[in-house]
């Protein structure tokens, strides 16, 4: 191994980061000049996510752009991906709700056949860069607005799937989060309420009105939170199950209206 990648690794191990090595040979690909290889290294030193300082986070074999303020997508998210590929069909309307930099969306829209984007986010610096990362796709559109707000009236009841990762975590486990999400990733991407799934239930109550007959709700969630999740949904009139990978550590709860039958 180079002794440049040793040395900066061994600052990087020192500073808690557990991949030093690979974040090191990130850093040095990346680097422009020496100045700009130790600014890099001392924001990373300081917490800040990896990802923000390359500019990029990859997620599905994909570079995704991100920004400082936004939240990162994180490779457990990559379940919902595979989930909703085997959801969706060519010509799926597609919304990405709490989209941050759109990666959910974009990955799907990379992998399944000439899908119909929309993403959506309630934060101006999330819409900023998920425009930058949805304008690859061939049809696809970002929306700014609080959840079902955000999107055109005439989706109202044209969704075949409804793609979220809203915010789940407790409000009281904050806190003890790692550093840098919680000091560098905004609260409002984080903060899911006292039991982490307000956010989840405003979004199943108004997924009926959005889904298209037939249609989904994908929604990441966590395995000590699913029940709740899923009730959520359930609730809304809407048929829930719980899903899981052991391989990624992710949970997603799908809901799933009926096909309209002949003469309903």
């Amino acid at each position: 191994m180079p002794e440049e990648i040793i040395a900066l690794a061994a600052r990087l191990r020192a500073a808690g980061c557990v991949y030093a090595e690979d974040e090191a040979r990130l850093l040095l690909d990346t680097r422009t000049s020496p100045d700009e290889l130790e600014a890099m290294v001392r924001r990373r030193v300081d917490g800040e996510p990896l990802e923000v300082i390359l500019g990029w986070a990859e997620f599905c074999g994909l570079r995704i752009n991100v920004a400082p303020g936004v939240f990162v997508p994180r490779q457990r998210s990559e379940f919902l991906v595979v989930t909703a590929v085997e959801l969706v069909r060519p010509g799926s309307v597609v919304v990405d709700l709490c989209c941050g930099s759109g990666a959910l969306g974009v990955a799907v829209a990379t992998k399944a056949a000439d899908i119909e984007l929309y993403a959506a986010d309630i934060d101006p610096v999330a819409v900023a860069c998920a425009r930058r990362n949805v304008a690859a796709v061939r049809h696809g559109q970002v929306c700014q607005g609080d959840l079902f707000d955000a999107l055109p009236r005439h989706l109202r009841g044209r969704a075949d799937l409804l793609i979220v990762n809203a915010p789940y975590v407790p409000t009281g486990e904050i806190d003890r989060m790692p550093p840098e999400a919680r000091d560098h990733e905004p609260h409002i991407a984080l903060d899911g309420g006292p039991d982490g799934v307000d956010v989840h239930r405003r979004v199943a109550a108004q997924a009926p009105d959005w889904l298209a007959p037939g249609g989904h709700v994908l929604v990441e969630t966590s395995a000590a939170q699913a029940e709740l999740t899923a009730t959520a949904i359930a609730a809304a009139g809407l048929t829930a199950r719980v899903v899981t990978s052991a391989a990624r550590y992710a949970t997603a709860v799908i809901g799933a209206r009926p096909e309209r039958r002949p003469g309903g």
